[in-house]
């Protein structure tokens, strides 16, 4: 794919925000790393794999395995995908394992997690609540933000309890749930402010770009400057509902829209191809108030309920994010597109859980694809992806932090003045399969590297 440099007024629009952060000095002294996942490990061993070969390796063990198939997720620090299996069915463990993964016995199906999150969905549709399916503890992780107390959780509490034991936990969230949208600077709509996730190319070869869905609804036309003269109007818009994603093209048709992404400080990042994400994948959010920060995928298939809506299927991470954030861009380091911010809680201080609508689905949607529409039409899917381009396996924290381990020693889902604001003792109840630890595995949520991109 060709990328041709565009003046600087329009460099803003080149991915996500232009902020400066320095720790954002490239990953190119990593370049001639190298990595394994070629297939020549012993047959029935574990193979070495980047995150996107671990997806890859799953989308194709998934439909085989058929209802034994009970979730997946990447660990990091060794550089494999874990596979769930239910029942007893030993074939299928030497399956998996033949196939490079490693077979993980669990009690409850995928069925039954997806079951659970339907109950969710009919008794416990409350303001403030998220959950999403969590393959390393087979379990559906339920999170309640701040506002969730008295009756609200009570109910929820309730309809947590009425799954079974096992099959669903509790945890708490110190901020609120909402959209990350501000008035302010980078694109502007509305007396709002949205970052821009990634350029694309429509279905009839109109440059455009992709961002949030309830950014693309607050107005039909946005500019680059506060006030300033539009320069790109909505098409397609969604939410709440299925998603959190909406379609702008450029009004000048000229328009040159590289597809990189803006990493700060002068740097950039060329983005190849949108990906499906992986649970333990290391991921980088690019936005116009916070800039550029790092974190991990804690969940997929999220639903949670803003106080606008419903929005479901989305990226759960622990990546920070804040007002102003929306729209902008998740991506890998090889430069895979994964998502678009939409929204959670917390802050780039304190840290906590945040929301991303999956660019492959959002590009499905409205017929687009990324960049420049040379690529060979091969958007998503990110086939054959065994090697990192920049030598770093996604998912891996370079800082040598091990996998799950929260830098600052904050508890994920614990209210950080150590209170439960609903009135829970979380040091001594777990009556709802509440994780009264609160600590996802995976999940780092207030030692956020920002910036990560070169190892320091």
């Amino acid at each position: 794919m060709s990328h041709r440099r565009i003046p600087k007024r329009k460099a803003v629009l080149a991915g996500a925000g232009a902020v400066g952060v320095a720790a954002a000095a490239i990953l190119l002294p990593h370049a001639n790393a190298s990595q394994s996942g070629s297939g020549s490990e012993p047959k029935g061993e574990p193979r070495t794999l980047s995150a996107a070969a671990a997806q890859d390796l799953v989308s194709q063990l998934g439909p085989e395995l058929g209802e034994a198939y009970a979730g997946a997720y990447y660990d990091a620090q060794k550089q494999q995908v874990i596979v769930n299996v239910s029942g007893d069915s030993n074939e299928v463990i030497v399956q998996v394992n033949e196939a490079g993964a490693v077979a993980r016995p669990v009690e409850n199906s995928m069925g039954e997690l997806k079951s659970a999150a339907d109950t969710l969905a009919r008794d416990a549709t409350i303001p403030g609540t998220a959950w999403a399916v969590d393959p390393r503890t087979n379990q559906v992780l339920v999170t309640a933000d701040r506002t969730v107390a008295g009756d609200s959780w009570n109910q929820l509490e309730s309809a947590v309890k009425s799954l079974g034991s096992g099959m669903a936990r509790i945890q708490k969230s110190a901020g609120e749930f909402k959209p990350f949208l501000e008035g302010g600077d980078a694109i502007f709509g509305g007396g709002s402010r949205c970052s821009l996730g990634f350029n694309v190319t429509t279905g009839d070869g109109q440059p455009g770009f992709l961002t949030a869905g309830h950014c693309g609804v607050a107005d039909d036309q946005w500019s680059e400057d506060p006030n300033g003269a539009p320069i790109g109007t909505v098409q397609e818009a969604t939410f709440p509902g299925e998603g959190d994603f909406a379609l702008v093209t450029y009004d000048d048709p000229a328009t040159e829209a590289p597809s990189t992404v803006d990493l700060g400080n002068g740097e950039t990042l060329d983005i190849a191809a949108a990906d499906d994400a992986a649970v333990g994948q290391e991921v980088f959010r690019m936005g116009s108030t916070t800039g550029l920060n790092s974190g991990q995928v804690t969940g997929l298939d999220a639903t949670v309920n803003y106080p606008e809506g419903t929005v479901t299927g989305l990226i759960q991470t622990n990546v920070c994010a804040e007002p102003g954030d929306s729209g902008g861009a998740l991506f890998t380091r090889d430069g895979s597109a994964i998502g678009l911010t939409s929204g959670g809680s917390g802050d780039c201080t304190s840290g906590g859980e945040t929301f991303f609508q999956p660019v492959t689905t959002a590009l499905a949607a409205v017929g687009a694809q990324i960049g420049a529409g040379d690529a060979g039409g091969d958007q998503g899917q990110g086939e054959g992806q065994d090697q990192d381009e920049a030598g770093q396996e996604d998912g891996q924290d370079e800082a040598g932090q091990e996998d799950g381990q929260d830098e600052a020693g904050q508890e994920d889902g614990q209210d950080e003045a150590g209170q439960d604001e609903a009135g829970q003792d979380q040091a001594g109840q777990d009556e709802a399969g509440q994780d009264q630890a609160g600590q996802e595995d995976g999940q780092d949520q207030a030692g956020q590297d920002q910036g990560d991109f070169d190892g320091n």
